[in-house]
């Protein structure tokens, strides 16, 4: 016989409940990271850079023990492929995971380059269709200085980007650990 569903529920908080710390372990770790990355964003993004490519090598691996032992669900060749990407990727990133981070910020700037003159040509070619076309030719050369910016001076683009992405996981983590102790008063 089944539960009320106001038992179930009563149970599911209650479970959640005294999880409360596992939430608050994940709050302090962000907020950990974050002010890391505030401090310090070159060594932070190397960091992250070297941890990337520890998944990368970790997946590469694996990838290749399927193909070689017939379980990889894709095409052998595909595999193989992806395995050895992955592999080469992950060695780099671990071997110098700073000249990893600037070769993805200069992808990154490319990528802000071309979106930049997309969005100037998309509003030129709607300017009689809407109103407000400026706005995108604005996002547009903002992207494209942006990416012009981080082209020109790649270190200053990483460390930028990860200055951001500190303050995210500060903000993130500082919510996990608000929530962690109202989860404590479900116990």
């Amino acid at each position: 016989m089944s539960q009320a569903p106001e038992l179930r529920t009563t149970s599911l908080l209650s479970l959640v409940g005294r999880s409360w710390w596992v939430v608050l372990l994940y709050g302090l770790i962000a907020i950990g990271f974050g002010l890391i990355a505030i401090v310090r964003p070159l060594s932070a993004a190397a960091g992250l850079a070297w941890a990337i490519g520890v998944m990368a090598l970790v997946e590469g691996l694996v990838s290749l023990f399927a193909v070689f032992s017939g379980n990889s669900g894709a095409p052998r060749g595909w595999a193989l492929v992806y395995a050895l990407a992955s592999i080469g990727f992950g060695a780099l990133a671990v071997i110098n995971p700073l000249v990893t981070a600037k070769v993805l910020v200069l992808l990154l700037a490319i990528w802000l380059i071309l979106a930049g003159v997309y969005r100037i040509v998309f509003a030129i070619r709607v300017r009689r269709q809407i109103e407000g076309e400026w706005l995108l030719i604005v996002s547009g050369l903002l992207a494209i200085v942006l990416g012009v910016m981080m082209f020109g001076n790649p270190l200053g683009g990483v460390a930028v980007t990860t200055l951001w992405i500190g303050i995210g996981s500060l903000i993130y983590g500082v919510l996990q650990v608000v929530v962690a102790f109202r989860l404590r008063k479900l116990r």
